[in-house]
């Protein structure tokens, strides 16, 4: 997969550049799929979990007001990139895997080496790079909808929004923001590339297929949870001062 990551980028900077309409297509592909599971998901985890379960411990505190400071740690740090991830690895990299293990099987991928094809600049960086950015830009979208699951728990527990928005704006920097994203972008880059790589290295028919799938899937989670950990507590590190609630 190192190889594989190795490659992809400089055939990504390299010329010529013949993946532009590919890179469209699937593009747009990765935003049909997954936009609407990714909308329910969001709401649904910042009502959950940082929205009712939160609040009902700041409410025996008198402290419903501070939920907004805590959607901060929460969803823009936390649930919005995970979520984006979870819902672009199982939706877009699934797709991605079993749209290249067919190909493998088939012979398609020996056929355009044999053709004077590569396959790496022709299908690995049109998909890398749509999925960095589809997951980048689906983020965002994340965060919106996941703030919007906080607003609904706020008004549950028939909580004022203004204290919700003060702590919020508050509490939120420059840095949490870029972090969100950056985070999210290379999130969809891991699942790319292992989405990819195991997609090119099916192989058994179609229950190899459906094995290089799973397996995908499996190895995108495990690598989103290792990196966020480390990228995390490095942002944290160098800049301790948005560790705290104010």
């Amino acid at each position: 997969m190192m190889i594989l990551t190795g490659k992809t980028l400089s055939s990504a900077i390299r010329p010529p550049f013949p993946y532009g309409t590919e890179f469209v297509q699937q593009f747009l592909f990765a935003l049909r799929l997954c936009w609407f599971p990714l909308t329910i998901s969001t709401i649904a985890f910042g009502y959950g979990a940082p929205g009712l379960q939160a609040g009902n411990f700041l409410v025996l505190f008198g402290a419903i007001d501070r939920l907004g400071g805590f959607f901060v740690l929460a969803t823009i740090r936390e649930f919005a990139p995970f979520v984006t991830a979870i819902i672009l690895a199982g939706v877009g990299g699934t797709a991605i895997t079993a749209d290249l293990g067919a190909r493998k099987i088939r012979e398609e991928l020996d056929a355009l080496q044999v053709l004077g094809v590569d396959p790496i600049k022709n299908l690995v960086v049109p998909r890398f790079l749509a999925l960095m950015i589809v997951t980048g830009l689906f983020n965002i979208y994340a965060l919106i909808f996941g703030i919007f699951g906080g607003v609904l728990a706020t008004l549950t527990f028939n909580a004022p929004l203004g204290p919700f928005f003060s702590t919020l704006l508050n509490n939120a920097s420059t840095t949490d923001l870029w972090g969100s994203v950056v985070k999210c972008t290379l999130f969809g880059a891991i699942i790319a590339i292992v989405s990819c790589y195991k997609g090119m290295t099916a192989s058994g028919g179609a229950e190899g297929v459906g094995r290089a799938v799973n397996q995908a899937v499996v190895i995108s989670f495990l690598g989103i949870f290792a990196f966020n950990y480390v990228f995390t507590q490095t942002l944290l590190a160098t800049h301790p001062e948005i560790s705290v609630i104010k």
